[in-house]
């Protein structure tokens, strides 16, 4: 049954996923960037409603408050395709995702990407990638945009521990700007390269903003890893065991 209405979820997603692409690529062109941007959010809620309909996988958010109003960089943890959906819904519309730029070349999905101003980089490209998500961040943090990235750059396992990249941690040091922590536990539902999607509630914790001014990139970078991974240490690593019913002693 898990399967069955894992498989259904996909179909649905894959569906809407190319109507919300079309509308964000023709009538979206023709709004502003913030309307643009709050299609996107809808998709992203649009899925949230369905995977909770099909598939009876919640969510729950602790810390929504500490978002600033505007202008931040947001790093979370990255352990499933959830994070890259639900995180478009859940936060304020106006964010610029850094993200590897073969994924502007998906056709539909790619093209939605650019139109909302998805920061692309060639991630061999070493300084040069980095220098642009200097450039292009600082440019969106200006506006008062939410610039997202995932510093282990791939999926995780539940319990797991990934390289922290220093991309977003620079970019905080040279802009000054807050860095607002997420840690959650979406790969214990949904996993990694896995069409399942198991029933339960996934637990979002977002942290207190991260003040930049005066620490050195390294120093970022390192407490964001202590406040994720401390937290995911709190957080259930694990499906929960099913009871035993009609158990005797």
């Amino acid at each position: 049954m898990i399967l069955l209405r894992s498989t259904i979820y996909f179909a649905s997603l894959i569906v809407n996923t190319v109507i919300f692409s079309l509308l964000i690529i023709t009538v979206g062109l023709l709004l502003p960037y913030e309307r643009r941007c709050r299609l996107a959010n809808a998709w992203g809620m649009v899925n949230l409603w369905l995977l909770s309909a099909i598939c009876g996988l919640n969510y729950k958010i602790k810390g929504l408050e500490n978002i600033p109003a505007k202008g931040c960089i947001i790093l979370s943890k990255h352990q499933s395709a959830w994070e890259t959906m639900a995180l478009r819904g859940i936060l304020p519309p106006q964010q610029a995702w850094v993200l590897k730029r073969e994924l502007l070349w998906v056709p539909f999905f790619g093209w939605a990407l650019m139109a909302v101003q998805a920061i692309g980089i060639d991630r061999k490209a070493g300084r040069a990638a980095m220098n642009q998500i200097i450039e292009s961040g600082r440019r969106h943090l200006e506006k008062g945009h939410y610039v997202v990235i995932f510093p282990e750059g791939t999926r995780v396992a539940p319990g797991e521990r990934g390289h922290y990249g220093a991309g977003g941690a620079i970019l905080a040091h040279h802009t000054k700007y807050p860095v607002i922590p997420i840690a959650h536990n979406a790969g214990v539902f949904w996993r990694r390269r896995d069409l399942k999607k198991y029933p339960g509630t996934i637990e979002v914790v977002i942290g207190p903003p991260i003040e930049t001014e005066g620490l050195k990139s390294s120093e970022i970078n390192r407490k964001v890893e202590e406040w994720i991974e401390s937290t995911m240490d709190t957080l259930p690593q694990a499906l929960p065991q099913p009871s035993k019913k009609g158990s005797r002693k």
